[in-house]
């Protein structure tokens, strides 16, 4: 069943077994405040690493009843990172979560070699899922917060993510839209190569599971009737489950402005680890940071 909302989003989460969400270092309100969410729903068992005595006092001046809490004590920003890694790597967590934790040093913990969590050769990229009002549907995107500049190679990447989560979302056949300022295949752009080059390989088979187009301009991508008036005929256009961005730049102020402006409800998770991971912003509402880990939920 193909999911249309949040809220069918959410109940999709609850139909599964709950799955294992480990916050590192989740000693703050924020933390316990988006977990807590979650597990009153049903969807999520929570385990969280740092200092049994600030996990409880702030759990006691938010009315969380720590009798649906694993508290995993540990005395230091590494131990808490430390201890997390390991029971994602021991399958006893099924969701990273980043807690009272820079995100530099959350990306670092992630990255390190010796703890394992990337594969070799990997690529970690973030995915934004979003129900804006004026579209007719959800819509997959990124890179809104990872990849500065993404090469070919991890275009092609982050193109088989957002074909697996829209999949993941019941849609059968995701149609992605590359993004780029125009349709033409300008030589000096290279936004419009890398999707001339990405729709060609769609086209060969060299991509699975979905139909990807490009380069496309946004308004084309998202809205049937720019694509008319510009001649722009493809099974994509005007109709795009995914937006694959050429830069954070364009992701994220698409981003913020739908967020912000258009009061579009947001969600968004890091692919490419061993398991799903929720990185949320402090400027995200609550309700971002439980969809985002509804999305984590379902992809899990």
């Amino acid at each position: 069943m193909t999911i249309h909302n949040f809220e069918e989003l959410i109940a999709a989460a609850q139909k599964q077994e709950a799955k294992r969400v480990v916050a590192i270092n989740g000693v703050d309100e924020y933390t316990l405040e988006a977990l807590e969410d979650a597990v009153s729903l049903g969807f999520v068992k929570p385990i969280v690493t740092g200092d049994r005595e600030k996990i409880e006092s702030t759990c006691s001046r938010l009315g969380i009843d720590l009798s649906n809490y694993e508290i995993i004590h540990t005395t230091s920003m590494s131990e808490a990172t430390q201890k997390a890694v390991e029971l994602i790597n021991g399958n006893k967590a099924d969701i990273l979560m980043k807690g009272m934790i820079s995100t530099d040093k959350f990306m670092l913990a992630l990255l390190k070699k010796e703890f394992n969590l990337v594969p070799a050769k990997g690529t970690l990229t973030h995915i934004s899922v979003m129900k804006n009002p004026n579209y007719h549907k959800m819509l997959v995107f990124t890179d809104a917060a990872v990849i500065p500049y993404p090469d070919l190679k991890q275009k092609l990447l982050m193109t088989n993510y957002l074909i697996c989560t829209a999949k993941s979302m019941g849609i059968d056949e995701p149609k992605v839209a590359v993004i780029a300022p125009t349709e033409q295949i300008i030589i000096s752009i290279q936004s419009c190569m890398d999707g001339a080059t990405l729709a060609k390989m769609s086209e060969h088979g060299q991509i699975e599971g979905g139909m990807v187009d490009g380069p496309m301009a946004l308004d084309v991508a998202i809205n049937s009737d720019a694509a008319r008036l510009k001649g722009f005929t493809s099974p994509v256009a005007g109709d795009a489950d995914c937006l694959l961005f050429p830069n954070i730049d364009a992701a994220n102020v698409f981003y913020k402005t739908n967020s912000k402006l258009a009061k579009a409800e947001m969600s968004g998770i890091i692919a490419g680890a061993k398991v799903p991971v929720v990185v949320s912003s402090r400027g995200d509402s609550r309700k971002t940071k439980l969809n985002s880990m509804a999305l984590a939920s379902l992809i899990s």
